[in-house]
């Protein structure tokens, strides 16, 4: 009880001593609150991008592509696979129909929004079964396109990043002019980074041969899974490659997403060491200024381990209202930023900063964890500081 008297006694006191000591201590809670905002916006880009891709896939949906292919970018099938595929056990039937939807996926050079430069846009040519499988998609604006015509809908995120994606614009994409005839939204997801089309018409417009990129087929349930890929591995004319929709979105993320957070990390532990300093300059100073101070509670029976603790909670204290201030600033600066990036096989793919919970969780632990480095050398040196010597002051 004496021991958590004296502990309490002596933080008190550093507490009503820190206006004194205003300016050091704003460098300590500007450092960490620095530290935070950078790592936890980092992780929320990636926490984002994850989001985005991985919002698009389904168990229930399979994707499959030519063998060898890890994405839609680099398959090509035939029309002659894509009939066979049509017919294999678990694929889900109306009224004796496949609900599979045939599609062609390449990439138009459109400029953005506020730039004299173009970028890479995903075009998407899709059947009549592509938004009866994708049941998020809805029509936000305008309407539908009409098959066997030059019409073009754009995703919410493509048409604003994109210039001429208006409703009623006429879009030159890949030797065509396109008419913008809707907006549709996908619940968030990368397709809304995407314009769609007809997929017979755009193959002829590209003069390509007859086939498609990949076909996506709706099962009848997930558990329907492994007795479709077995049918599909045991059939030699189908030298193919099939994955759950949720899979393929997920492990197309992984790559940049790793690397958004690795090098959130990177950046936010160099921007640490410089916090850490600037703590432990800041209490060391406190220290000294408050020698001989401490020297005098410890000649009236204070005893070291008090004064230890005391100093530490200090820099915790100030250290805790730098992630508090963090995380703060980056959620409502950050949380639903949108940007755009580039990814692995989806070239310019558009997505928000997501600052969830467990991030400002992890940004605050964080910060606590400099604080008690930064104020644990200072505090054992006050704490060994031989009476005699810190009573003179020196």
């Amino acid at each position: 009880m004496r021991f958590l008297s004296q502990v309490i006694s002596i933080s008190l006191m550093n507490l009503r001593n820190i206006p004194q000591r205003w300016g050091p201590s704003i460098v300590i809670v500007v450092g960490i609150a620095g530290v935070v905002t950078v790592l936890v916006a980092m992780l929320a880009m990636a926490k984002g991008f994850e989001t985005t891709l991985q919002s698009a896939g389904h168990d229930d949906r399979v994707i499959v592509m030519s063998a060898g292919s890890e994405s839609e970018m680099t398959s090509g099938l035939t029309i002659e696979q894509a009939n066979i595929i049509e017919n294999k056990p678990g694929i889900l039937r109306i009224e004796r129909n496949s609900l599979m939807a045939r599609e062609i996926y390449v990439i138009a050079d459109i400029r953005k929004r506020g730039s004299s430069t173009s970028a890479n846009l995903p075009m998407r040519g899709i059947d009549e079964n592509s938004s009866r499988i994708r049941s998020e998609m809805t029509i936000v604006a305008g309407r539908d396109l009409e098959f066997g015509r030059f019409e073009i809908i754009a995703g919410e995120s493509a048409a604003s990043q994109f210039q001429g994606l208006e409703i009623g614009n006429s879009v030159p994409i890949r030797g065509a002019d396109w008419e913008v005839v809707g907006l549709f939204s996908t619940g968030g997801s990368v397709f809304e980074s995407e314009v769609w089309v007809d997929q017979q018409i755009l193959g002829a417009s590209l003069n390509r041969g007859p086939g498609f990129s990949s076909v996506t087929v709706q099962l009848q349930s997930p558990q329907d899974f492994d007795a479709f890929v077995a049918s599909l591995e045991s059939d030699r004319r189908l030298p193919v490659n099939a994955v759950r929709e949720s899979e393929y979105y997920a492990g197309q993320s992984e790559n940049l997403t790793q690397l958004i957070t690795i090098f959130g990390y990177a950046v936010a532990a160099i921007m640490a060491i410089g916090a850490i300093f600037a703590a432990l300059n800041t209490m060391y100073s406190a220290v000294a200024t408050r020698s001989v101070e401490i020297a005098t509670l410890r000649a009236l029976g204070f005893g070291r381990a008090p004064i230890v603790i005391s100093v530490m909670l200090e820099a915790l204290l100030l250290a805790l209202l730098g992630g508090v201030v963090g995380s703060v600033l980056t959620y409502f600066v950050f949380n639903g930023y949108t940007v755009s990036t580039l990814g692995d096989s989806f070239s310019q793919v558009s997505f928000d900063f997501r600052v969830t919970s467990d991030l400002l969780m992890q940004g605050i632990v964080g910060s606590c964890i400099l604080g008690i480095l930064g104020g644990l050398l200072p505090a054992v040196s006050a704490a060994r500081q031989p009476i005699t010597v810190a009573l003179r002051g020196t």
